[in-house]
């Protein structure tokens, strides 16, 4: 059976914002969350399941965030990232979902979406990288498209992380200060600041058109990182019916004898510095 269910109170988005979850806290439901997942990739594996994450919404929302916490402690054979670059020359001549399709699951896999096919109803109508045509055959198609994958059995989940304007400026300010994490921004991102109603106009159309009964949307306030990455997690874990699966029972065998193995002089191969010495010797000096 999936692990144990925490009672979880909603707050409407109208709601004030609560106490920010104290970092104990947070890091042990986290752990207990990431516990589930390994559960739940296991059963997706064993059982053939193909399960689809789409992550979206503004820039600095939080989704990067939300994804490692979720693929930290899962295997890269089974899970999947998929955070497609601009599309090729070619790519621009084929139908628009065709390179989305070539990245879904095979049985027993997790593909999550760094952003996915709703490009085009967000940065690219936005931005003008499409036509007008191009913008409603996709508002036409994306239902049609979605519900031709649930039918085929794929497990599809929609998240959209919503972040306040105060919060994103000072993210994305964050990061252009922060040299570690400043190659996050583009020009485009940067763009998103002066087109903020327009954004919001487009994910509201976004939503009247995709948010679907067989693949509705699901909302994560994000201004929070922390809650946001434990209640997508929760939520995810929560919608999908996994059960435990029996591990295959694994032995450590007893070590052989030796039989005269020598291994070879230390100066006959080439050793990485010590740099962590170096650190110890300074922080002595210290």
């Amino acid at each position: 059976m999936p692990g144990k269910k925490h009672p979880t109170r909603s707050r409407t988005p109208n709601s004030p914002p609560g106490e920010r979850l104290p970092r104990p806290v947070y890091e042990r439901e986290l752990l207990r969350l990431q516990t589930e997942l390994v559960k739940l990739q296991e059963w997706v594996r064993v059982n053939g399941v193909r399960l689809v994450v789409v992550f979206e919404g503004r820039d600095a929302a939080g989704k990067g965030g939300v994804i490692k916490r979720v693929t930290e402690r899962l295997n890269p054979r089974v899970t999947r990232i998929v955070a497609l670059p601009a599309p090729t020359e070619r790519e621009r001549g084929q139908w628009y979902f065709q390179r989305y399709v070539q990245q879904l699951p095979t049985a027993g896999e997790i593909v999550l979406f760094d952003r996915s096919w709703y490009n085009r109803a967000g940065v690219e109508h936005v931005m003008g990288f499409c036509t007008a045509e191009e913008y409603e055959r996709f508002l036409y198609q994306c239902p049609i498209f979605e519900r031709m994958l649930v039918q085929d059995g794929i497990l599809l989940r929609k998240y959209w992380f919503s972040v306040s304007d105060a919060v994103q400026e000072q993210r994305l300010r964050n990061r252009l200060e922060d040299p570690v994490r400043r190659w996050k921004l583009s020009a485009v991102d940067m763009e998103s600041i002066t087109q903020w109603e327009a954004y919001s106009r487009a994910k509201d159309e976004m939503f009247a058109h995709t948010d679907i009964p067989e693949a509705p949307w699901y909302v994560v306030e994000s201004d929070d990182k922390r809650s946001a990455r434990i209640n997508m997690i929760a939520h995810l874990l929560a919608s999908v019916p996994y059960r435990e699966v029996e591990p295959e029972p694994l032995r450590l065998p007893a070590r052989p004898p030796a039989t005269g193995y020598q291994r070879p002089p230390r100066d006959q191969q080439k050793y990485v510095p010590d740099h962590a010495a170096l650190m110890n010797e300074d922080a002595g000096d210290g």
